[in-house]
Order: structure tokens, then sequence, then C-alpha cells
């Protein structure tokens, strides 16, 4: 049976480096897996959301409003599953993604309020997973990172001035507040990067991960 994880969380919190461990993790039990990456900055189909996110539509993230911009993701997505990982998935393989609709859920959703997010949120699932037909996780796991301390691993990117995202830090801090609430609301797993003002051990954050997929992906 096939088994899909997604690692998201607010900027910073590490996802690329706890996906590679737990891929490495994978691969060291001779288990076969396919790690996705999103968005997919390298590929075609992401000519409209590097756009979006270089500030070619406007410099501030609402200049788009959420569904436009969440079409923008879902068709780098859809064009990954179709040309990438759909026959290993169907075939009962793990799949492990850094992102994935889930970071719409994130990012997009904090543009709205009330029952215009609630909407919003039924329109995303219901469009990529029933209507576009891309899978849906069996878990989520959401990397918490303080706001406070993503403005500082931002600032450490030497070189880096971040994307229209990044270098708007109310926007971040919104979007906090708002995947706080999705991540309850849908039952994705919550892990607190975070300890007594500091970023906790890489480490420490995988311990806590595997504790939670450690049995999902037959590892315990």
């Amino acid at each position: 049976m096939a088994k899909f994880i997604v690692i998201e969380g607010t900027d910073g919190s590490g996802k690329a480096t706890q996906t590679a461990m737990i891929c490495k993790l994978l691969e060291e039990k001779g288990l076969p897996y396919k790690k996705l990456t999103f968005p997919r900055y390298d590929n075609p189909s992401s000519t409209l959301l590097k756009m979006y996110l270089g500030g070619e539509f406007g410099s501030d993230p609402n200049a788009v409003n959420p569904y436009a911009a969440s079409t923008f993701f879902t068709v780098d997505r859809y064009a990954s599953f179709k040309t990438e990982w759909k026959d290993f998935y169907e075939a009962g393989g793990i799949v492990i993604a850094d992102r994935y609709t889930t970071s719409n859920a994130v990012h997009q959703a904090s543009k709205l309020e009330g029952e215009a997010r609630d909407a919003y949120l039924q329109w995303l699932f219901d469009f990529e997973y029933n209507l576009m037909g891309l899978p849906a996780p069996d878990k989520v796991i959401f990397l918490d990172m303080p706001s406070e301390l993503t403005f500082k691993l931002i600032q450490k990117r030497q070189g880096d001035t971040g994307d229209i995202h990044e270098q708007d830090h109310a926007y971040l801090e919104k979007c906090r507040a708002n995947a706080l609430d999705v991540c309850e609301k849908f039952g994705w797993t919550h892990i607190y990067c975070g300890e007594n003002g500091e970023v906790k051990s890489i480490e420490q954050i995988h311990r806590e991960i595997m504790a939670e997929i450690g049995e999902v992906l037959g590892l315990e």
C-alpha cells in the first residue's frame, strides 16, 4: 500500500533538511521511495509561480488573490505527478514531499478571513485532490518555527533577499497564525521547532518527526 508523507512548515523551519533525513533513513533500511520538492523552480511548469514569487504581478503577496495564486502552484504539482511519480505511487511506493498542496493552505488562506477563508480551504483540497486527481497525503507533519526565529534564519541567508513572501514580515506572521489554525482544523501533526527562544537541534526535531511517522512507514 502506498504511503505519502508531507513535510510542511513555516519558512525557515527546516523542511528540506528533515525531508532529506527521512529519505536517508529509508535508504539505509532498503526501502524504495520518491522524494519530492515543491515548487520545482527548474521546471517549465513553475513559470507562473516564479513570476508571482518574483513580484512580477505585484510586490505585495495580496496583489494576487489566493485562488489565482494557488493555481500557479497546482499546475506544477500536477505536471510532477503525471511525469515523475504517478506510476510509482500507484504501485504502492513511499513518497516523501517537501511542501505540497498544504503550502497553499498555509500561505494563500492567510489572505482571507472567516467564511471566505473556510470556503477557500474547502475549494483548495477539492480542486487538487478530487478535480485535478492529485493524491491526498496520508500524514502531514507541520514544522512550526516561531516568526521571530524565522526572521533571524532568513537574515542569515547571505545574498538571499528572499521572495515576496519572505520579505514581508507581517505576511509571514499572518501565515503562521493561519497555519496553526489549519493544522488543528485538518489534523496535521504539529511539531514546535523552538525552545527557550532558540531553534531546537536538527536531531531533536528529526526524532520527534520519526516518532510520528515511523510506524506509518514501517520503520518500527
